[in-house]
């Protein structure tokens, strides 16, 4: 009997070791500004902290993201680190396609910033036919609890240029390859296109990433990831996504429609997937 219960517990340690899961969203909180009246920044930053401590992601891109609101989430989430900078500058100035991590997990090895652009993807620059500069933040991350690593990059496509997007979902694919080509790679943003979209098939459909919508064996999906603060819900439709290789295994997908007093905490849900290796 004793052998048995040795035994046993050796099996679930080993299953431990090999099976970690990790908790990865992605989030747009939309950009701090002046005509959002009734959804102001100030009045929601707690909001979208608790709402991702309550959920507790152990990784995750954000979009939209200034400066202040940066700072402001360091201090409500201590737990959390960040790595990204500003897309008009390189530094601070403006939106940031931040990667969060939680500092006792995971530890960063190598991070960048490129911008989406045929030209110029050191410097800040607006490609294609692109209303904006885009970027895309990346990371080589090593996970602590059994030092494996990965590599995950975050982004926002353009809301204007289609050919932008739909370059930019090549370019993504590109340094991927360049940066960490035998790594696990993660995918995550918005995309500003759904399901249906050109970009997005350039990614779905890649022999490297697939959707974990489709590779989810649970999906929790009560409406569209883009609320317009509960004024353009739909039933489906999904412009923030997640994409993973395949040495990741997806055990549930959902979208977040966490509220409160009727309101929400951005004009987007986060989207939320939960795996292992």
């Amino acid at each position: 009997m004793k052998k048995i219960i040795i035994l046993t517990l050796l099996f679930w340690c080993a299953l431990s070791v090999f099976a970690q899961s990790i908790h990865v969203a992605t989030y747009n909180i939309r950009q701090r500004n002046q005509v959002d009246s009734g959804n102001m920044w100030i009045d929601r930053k707690e909001k979208v902290c608790n709402l991702i401590k309550y959920h507790d992601f152990d990784i995750f891109g954000v979009q939209e993201a200034f400066k202040d609101q940066m700072d402001d989430m360091q201090k409500l989430l201590p737990k959390y680190a960040s790595i990204g900078v500003g897309r008009d500058d390189g530094k601070d100035k403006g939106e940031h396609s931040a990667i969060w991590y939680k500092k006792e997990r995971f530890k960063v090895i190598k991070s960048g910033t490129f911008w989406l652009s045929p030209t110029d993807t050191e410097k800040p620059n607006k490609g294609w036919d692109a209303a904006l500069p885009r970027i895309c933040t990346w990371g080589v991350f090593e996970d602590k609890t059994n030092g494996k690593q990965f590599i995950m990059m975050n982004t926002h496509f353009d809301h204007v240029g289609r050919i932008a997007r739909s370059e930019s979902a090549k370019l993504m694919l590109q340094k991927a390859k360049e940066l960490a080509s035998n790594l696990p790679l993660i995918i995550s943003g918005d995309l500003n296109v759904n399901e249906k979209d050109e970009a997005y098939f350039t990614l779905a459909n890649s022999p490297s990433i697939q959707d974990t919508y489709e590779l989810s064996p649970i999906v929790y999906e009560p409406n569209s990831s883009f609320n317009g603060w509960g004024k353009s819900l739909e039933k489906k439709s999904r412009i923030d996504h997640i994409f993973v290789s395949k040495p990741f295994n997806i055990l549930r997908y959902g979208i977040l429609t966490d509220t409160y007093l009727g309101k929400y905490p951005s004009d987007h849900f986060p989207v939320s997937v939960h795996m292992e290796w």
